[in-house]
């Protein structure tokens, strides 16, 4: 059975997600730890709980996602999974690091490109990848079918969808991609997103304004 520990960090309130079993196992998704104190934060619940990273996950590249990149790969000594579209934004780290008065070194990291079709297996559960546009042109979503859930990154929120005025975005492409990809699931499937609170299928596809 996984298990799901949140972490909001950096300026942006984002959610860097540690996913984690019996066995130890764990895969750190959108490490988007800041400074020291949230390095640290993140560092101890590793260590405490004996958990092993086999993998660091990108649901898209923009800066409060990946605060902690660099950390994660050379910590773990593990390449960045994540959609080519997205490798764009990555690289222009540190420009977008300038747009927030923020200095940030350009990332070094061994990158493996992952895309909708593949399927990444977790000690036996398999999680689904969708390429889900719009709110970053590399934007994907890790779903577990089993346990009934997904890291959405910032497609899609409680109550809202990812913004689409950022370089790149596409409101058309977004909605789309949310309505034939996401709302074609199970309505109990719920929604751990890149910020705020999680949420569910069923209830984005009743109340969620940009949606129905």
């Amino acid at each position: 059975m996984l298990q799901i520990q949140a972490f909001v960090f950096n300026f942006a309130s984002e959610n860097t997600y540690i996913l984690y079993n019996e066995n130890k196992n764990a895969w750190l998704i959108d490490p988007g730890n800041m400074n020291e104190q949230e390095t640290n934060l993140i560092s101890n619940f590793i260590k405490d709980n004996e958990l092993k990273i086999q993998k660091i996950l990108l649901t898209h590249a923009h800066i409060d996602h990946v605060f902690g990149l660099q950390w994660a790969h050379d910590t773990f000594k593990l390449p960045i999974h994540m959609h080519q579209a997205d490798q764009e934004i990555l690289d222009m780290l540190q420009m977008s690091g300038m747009r927030f008065g923020i200095n940030i070194d350009p990332v070094k990291v061994d990158v493996e490109y992952i895309n909708e079709g593949d399927e990444l297996d977790f000690d036996g559960e398999k999680f689904k990848i969708y390429h889900v546009p719009g709110h970053s042109p590399g934007s994907i979503i890790f779903h577990n079918e089993n346990q009934k859930f997904m890291i959405s990154g910032d497609v899609l929120f409680e109550g809202s969808i990812g913004r689409t005025d950022l370089y790149k975005g596409n409101y058309d492409q977004l909605i789309n991609g949310i309505k034939t990809k996401l709302f074609v699931l199970d309505d109990e499937t719920q929604v751990f997103s890149g910020h705020g609170n999680p949420t569910s299928i069923g209830f984005e596809k009743q109340y969620n304004p940009f949606l129905r």
